[in-house]
């Protein structure tokens, strides 16, 4: 890709290539029209942050990574692995398909296993950490202020986020009750635990102590 291969999108620069392309269309066909807008709003935050930082990373990679990263988020969702792993293998399998390399394709499996670990994806590479902080932005607001608020207006204007927060949760809830094992590691344990009747998370406290060894 070079300087000539962007575009405007929600007035912020992108990548305009076959692949950008490609992925659009691919996460548009596979998600809900909410959790569409949220991975644009991720990945155009994402990129706006490695921008203003003046953050070297590999563009296409960060839009793949961000416009897959939910694939698997859904009310239809039924494991057997934690969403964010089955997403990425989705979405390493695409990269694959696409012509990535090993190394481009392992950078996009790491950006969707970790899209809500924080604590880990930011410190990875430019192009994981960028991710990470792409979608949490436009999820708890992390890093808000970075951006000018007339660029945030611009997104949300021709991506708006409809309810995102209430079918969001409902999805969070619904991986809970179906299958609470994936969720005992991650943030989605908080919405088992508040909205969810029933739902118990295993201790890790408990999986330490009972551990078979003497001491």
């Amino acid at each position: 890709m070079n300087a000539t291969d962007s575009r405007m999108l929600a007035g912020i620069s992108v990548p305009d290539t076959q692949i950008v392309t490609q992925v659009m269309e691919y996460a548009r066909e596979r998600c809900e029209p909410y959790l569409f807008n949220h991975v644009v709003r991720s990945w155009l935050f994402a990129a706006r942050l490695g921008q203003i930082q003046s953050i070297e990373h590999d563009a296409e990679v960060v839009a793949v990574g961000t416009l897959l990263h939910d694939i698997t988020l859904n009310e239809r969702f039924n494991g057997p692995r934690r969403f964010e792993v089955e997403a990425a293998d989705i979405a390493r399998t695409f990269a694959r398909k696409s012509g990535f390399d090993e190394r481009r394709a392992q950078l996009i499996w790491d950006s969707v296993a970790l899209n809500s670990t924080a604590s880990i994806g930011l410190f990875k590479e430019a192009e994981v950490a960028l991710c990470t902080a792409g979608i949490c932005l436009d999820v708890i607001g992390w890093q808000y202020d970075l951006l000018p608020p007339d660029e945030i207006a611009k997104v949300v204007e021709e991506f708006p986020r409809l309810q995102m927060k209430r079918r969001m949760s409902k999805c969070f809830c619904h991986i809970a009750e179906v299958r609470p094992e994936t969720t005992y590691d991650n943030f989605a344990r908080d919405f088992g635990t508040r909205f969810v009747k029933g739902y118990a998370a295993v201790s890790a406290v408990d999986l330490v102590m009972d551990a078979p060894f003497t001491e």
